[in-house]
């Protein structure tokens, strides 16, 4: 039974101040048959609770018991008027009630610290599943250990059930196991006791609701301010999250800043992102996101599901989750993708508003997962994936269909290569697997193709990837043919039939990187993905998998070619404001001369490779002679795409031909992206905790044009909130600066993010560090 913690009981016994009616004979008969034998109707109440705190009393005290406390009587009888009565004190004597409940959660305290939670900005208890933690409960008599009951009772979800783990009983015991629930009074200070309590290294993650149960009327009611919140524990070695090496844990758990690549395989960039796991209110929206999803919450003891739970809430796509896409172009009523540059303020509006976030891109949906992941206390990292092809018929190839004279087929051409794609690694063990397919998963949470009928992706083991094991779950399929499909050509004959007509192996899954563990270094992971290009693993791999494709009977060995066709772009790549000039390069490998009709195609480009219009078409005659390389410079004038370039500013050229001689087909797709200029930010005076300083943020237009309607975006963790500051127009080639004041909150090296969005021109951005001194 549960009371409130403060307050006193009502007295249990008679009310002495009501008189007794002298006059009546039944009256007195009932005090008398009351004071009989079997005692009060309290005494026989306390009896049944608990016989050991209150025995049947004998003839000698019946009496004591129930005058003491009362007021002057001179019997029985009831001559002076007035019942005997009962004090309430003397029953207080056998309750065993909570008169509080300290649970040490301040940040600074034991439990935050030996739990690596310190960091959360929040006053709740944050605790590791798997891990001891101790309470103080302040009890209205000393404990008697050896009489008294008492345990500690969770509840979590809307339904706790005991069976489903979600209602947990945590019982005293005088030694405690390391795989279970369990409390252990440790020590005693009179009506204090302290508790070691463990818990299950397997139980389900988020937020619990605390009470404390006695023997007696004496439990604590529910209080929201004793709630607990549990995450996993990758410190744990029976966490299925367990992770061994310490720099890694600092890494992919406790760092709050990360480094987000994008572009071109051959022009990588690179943005800083601002995780923020810690912030205020952002380990309540991540719980809101598993309370929204409507799983039941006995499944988030898993990892696997959880991952997935949140791979889907992450986008809006089919249950209003947390960001909507757009790849339109077109931001209107809400903030363009390349604005963004950390996770906090997307979490923070979701949560206060429940709808979804307008908008987001791959790189925003990876970054806002990574924060979620970090924050339950799955180890994660955001990764890039260049090249990165988009199967949409589980054919585990990128197809690609022509007409009868080599140009493309809109309308048949599903498939695509993006320029890059960003998703997450998370850490965990896969048990549901066959061993050796544990570690690192790939989960994505852009919306692509669906998974048992929802938007999400994962996870998919990296090392079932690696082999081509595609029948494993979840989502191999789709992730092998974003990092390791061939790209097949197909050639539409009379009879509008296809047939294979070229294969390009080594195109997709370049350079897959992430952020390096204790740098801000890029770290290539693309040999955890595939085997190296060209080996015989890599074949036996993508056979493997196709295998297991929809067009397994059409997949076969690459056919026999003596002139190659390669493309490439000098330096950093062309800048935005000029012309774009690339290199074509035709190897002939034969004895013999080789004469070629070379076609070339220039189509601005989204970077999900998906194109928008073509701004240049070229057809080219080539001889080469036996043994030749020849080099052909290919240029895009600046007035040919200024009016159609989009987000990223991506291009693709694709070229096509046949070799007059063999009627060997030669076709490769190519994307590079026009480089954009930094945003430069230099701080202004002394960084100190609780004092005003200013930065500077300067930038120069690279275009001949008029940028309109400039906004900057301006964030920093233990520096400012996210701010908009909407600057106007910035005339063509003109250089700018601006001034902001803020006021560092915390000490230590903190990094400024700043990124620049108008219409004209998109991802631009910035970052600084700055040290700021404690005052």
């Amino acid at each position: 039974m549960r009371v409130p913690l403060e307050g006193s009981l009502p007295d249990p016994g008679r009310f002495p101040t009501v008189p007794e009616r002298r006059d009546s004979k039944r009256g007195r008969e009932k005090v008398e048959d009351e004071h009989g034998e079997e005692g009060n109707a309290c005494g026989r109440w306390f009896r049944r609770v608990c016989p050991c705190c209150c025995p049947r009393p004998s003839d000698d005290d019946i009496n004591h018991v129930l005058v003491t406390g009362g007021d002057k009587t001179d019997g029985l009888d009831g001559s002076n008027g007035e019942k005997p009565g009962t004090a309430g004190s003397e029953l207080h004597e056998f309750l065993l009630t909570v008169q509080s409940v300290d649970l040490m959660k301040s940040q600074s305290g034991e439990n935050r610290t030996e739990h690596r939670t310190e960091r959360f900005r929040s006053d709740d208890l944050i605790i590791r599943r798997g891990q001891t933690f101790p309470v103080w409960i302040t009890l209205s008599r000393p404990f008697r250990q050896d009489t008294d009951k008492l345990h500690l009772e969770l509840k979590t979800g809307k339904l706790p059930t005991v069976a489903k783990g979600t209602h947990v009983i945590i019982p005293l015991v005088e030694e405690l196991a390391d795989d279970r629930w369990e409390a252990a009074v440790v020590k005693q200070v009179d009506k204090k006791i302290l508790l070691s309590v463990n818990s299950s290294p397997t139980a389900a993650i988020g937020r619990y609701r605390l009470t404390v149960e006695t023997n007696t009327t004496g439990g604590s009611k529910h209080q929201p301010a004793n709630d607990i919140f549990l995450l996993f524990n990758p410190w744990c070695q029976d966490d299925s999250v367990f992770m061994d090496s310490e720099k890694e844990r600092q890494e992919y758990v406790l760092n709050d800043i990360g480094r987000i690549y994008y572009g071109t395989q051959n022009q990588i960039g690179v943005r800083t992102w601002s995780y923020g796991q810690f912030n205020d209110g952002i380990l309540e929206a991540c719980v809101y996101l598993l309370e929204k999803s409507a799983t039941p919450a006995s499944g988030w003891s898993d990892p696997v599901n959880v991952v997935r739970v949140i791979s889907a809430m992450i986008n809006a796509s089919d249950d209003g989750g947390v960001l909507e896409g757009n790849w339109s172009g077109d931001y209107t009523g809400g903030t363009s993708p390349t604005t963004w540059s950390g996770s906090v303020e997307i979490l923070t509006q979701y949560h206060a508003g429940g709808a979804p976030v307008r908008f987001g891109q791959c790189w925003v949906f990876a970054g806002v997962f990574t924060t979620v992941l970090r924050c339950l206390g799955i180890p994660s990292r955001t990764v890039t994936n260049f090249s990165s092809a988009h199967d949409t018929d589980v054919s585990l190839t990128t197809d690609v269909y022509l007409d009868e004279s080599l140009d493309p087929i809109d309308e048949l051409n599903r498939d695509s290569i993006w320029n890059f794609h960003v998703w997450n690694d998370c850490w965990m063990a896969r048990p549901d697997l066959p061993p050796g397919n544990g570690g690192w998963q790939a989960v994505d949470s852009t919306p692509q193709e669906t998974s048992q009928g929802t938007y999400r992706c994962g996870p998919a083991s990296l090392a079932a990837i690696r082999h081509g094991q595609v029948f494993l779950k979840h989502d191999c399929p789709f992730v092998f043919a974003e990092v390791n499909s061939d790209k097949i050509y197909w050639q539409r004959k009379a009879d509008g039939t296809f047939s294979r007509i070229y294969s390009e192996k080594n195109l997709v899954g370049h350079f897959i990187s992430t952020k390096a563990v204790g740098t801000d270094e890029r770290h290539d992971i693309t040999a955890l993905y595939k085997h190296t290009e060209g080996l015989e693993e890599e074949r036996i791999a993508v056979e493997t998998a196709c295998s297991y494709g929809s067009k397994a009977k059409a997949f076969s060995s690459s056919l026999a070619q003596d002139v190659s066709l390669e493309v490439t772009v000098d330096g950093d790549g062309p800048r935005m404001g000029g012309d774009a000039d690339l290199t074509v390069t035709l190897r002939n490998s034969s004895w013999e001369p080789r004469t070629l009709t070379l076609n070339s195609t220039a189509a601005i480009m989204y970077y999900t490779g998906v194109l928008k219009a073509t701004v240049r078409k070229d057809v080219t005659e080539v001889e080469l002679q036996p043994n030749e390389v020849k080099s052909l410079q290919w240029s895009l004038d600046y007035e040919l795409y200024r009016d159609q370039l989009v987000d990223q500013a991506a291009l693709m050229l694709t070229l096509s031909g046949r070799v007059k001689q063999t009627q060997q087909v030669l076709a490769t797709q190519f994307s590079f992206r026009l480089r954009t200029p930094d945003l430069v930010i230099k701080p202004i005076g002394a960084a100190v905790v609780g004092e005003k300083m200013a930065v500077e943020i300067s930038f120069t237009n690279p275009l001949p044009q008029v940028l309109k309607a400039v906004t900057f975006h301006v964030e920093g963790l233990g520096l400012l909130p996210a701010r908009k500051i909407r600057y106007g127009d910035i005339g063509s080639r003109a250089s700018v600066s601006l001034s902001e004041q803020l006021v560092p909150s915390l000490p230590g090296t903190r990094k400024l993010l700043a990124s620049l969005d108008c219409r004209q021109l998109t991802q631009v951005h910035g970052v600084a560090d700055i040290t700021v001194l404690q005052k």
